[in-house]
């Protein structure tokens, strides 16, 4: 059976179309775009320089804050672009929350005093680059350069030790490359429905890729805003980027908290579906001090459908590294 007729044959397309959004691309944009009726107001997808230099080794980045940050925004610059960081002041071990695909800092806004007063730790969140009030970079999505973004931005705020990361969705990716690059600045992370190599097979970027592309093919024929080009940038070069990111893996070092959700992005598709729950689990099975959560009855958003058991198991991981 060849690809085209295993998407037609097996899929409901339009459900597909938002799933694979929800992993390559903003799901309310591309919602819209397919016809699925989603009634969000579009968000723009982050998009950073490939040409960007990996994170430099943790022993680079450790170095000793002078004094805390101040609370609200502080813009940093990184590569000749800025980014915007916000701060809720609090003691150590810090929290770092980075957001899903299109998703700027907002999307925590809910969490972040609940998790403040839950824990005393001092809290950070972030727009990626395009994101927000960040910056726009040239240039498919990478998520090296992501991670050198938020190595700049934490270094700068002096927050080089101790760092509980929080990855939503997309940001799997960040998450993954900044671990590997910083590993020493890292004493836990909690990947949310997150992107993790095992899940981008040959098959499933295939797959990914035959779904999207019609949709980024039409955004190219609109008149060019801020929003298009992002979502552009996003799908750009998806293929090698993430054939190079299954083959990278998460350090050991690092303990980590996978948080999945029951319906996953791929609900309506049970094969893809029970993939990215497979990938999950393999994840998990890869490495030393790895823990599965399932988020029972939620969609692949369990910030918002499940934002106490989000702030639960942060909570642990916080208890666990003070």
């Amino acid at each position: 059976m060849t690809l085209q007729n295993d998407l037609s044959t097996t899929w409901k397309l339009s459900r597909f179309r938002r799933a694979a959004f929800a992993v390559v691309l903003p799901v309310a944009v591309a919602g819209a775009l397919a016809g699925c009726g989603d009634s969000a107001t579009p968000k723009t997808a982050p998009a950073t320089g490939s040409a960007a230099p990996t994170p430099a080794a943790s022993a680079n980045a450790a170095e000793p804050a002078n004094s805390a940050p101040a609370a609200g925004q502080h813009m940093i610059d990184n590569n000749g672009h800025r980014l915007a960081f916000y701060v809720t002041p609090g003691h150590s071990p810090a929290i770092v929350l980075d957001s899903g695909g299109g998703e700027d800092h907002t999307q925590w806004k809910d969490i972040v005093p609940q998790l403040s007063k839950a824990t005393g730790s001092q809290i950070i969140t972030y727009d990626r680059a395009g994101l927000g009030s960040s910056d726009e970079v040239k240039g498919p999505w990478d998520g090296r350069a992501a991670a050198s973004d938020l190595q700049a931005g934490l270094r700068k705020l002096g927050v080089t030790r101790n760092v509980v990361l929080v990855s939503h969705s997309q940001a799997g990716e960040v998450a993954t490359y900044f671990a590997r690059a910083n590993p020493g600045v890292l004493s836990g992370e909690v990947l949310v429905d997150a992107n993790v190599p095992q899940f981008f097979t040959d098959r499933q970027i295939q797959r990914l890729i035959a779904v999207t592309t019609p949709q980024i093919e039409a955004l190219k024929k609109q008149p060019s805003t801020k929003a298009n080009r992002q979502l552009i940038a996003t799908a750009e070069n998806f293929g090698p980027t993430h054939r190079a990111y299954h083959k990278v893996s998460w350090p050991d070092s690092v303990p980590v908290t996978y948080i999945v959700s029951e319906k996953t992005p791929f609900d309506g598709s049970p094969q893809d579906a029970q993939r990215w729950r497979d990938a999950a689990a393999a994840f998990v099975k890869a490495g030393p001090r790895r823990t599965l959560i399932t988020a029972r009855g939620s969609s692949h958003e369990i910030p918002q459908d499940k934002p106490q058991l989000v702030i639960d198991e942060i909570e642990k991981v916080v208890v666990a590294r003070s």
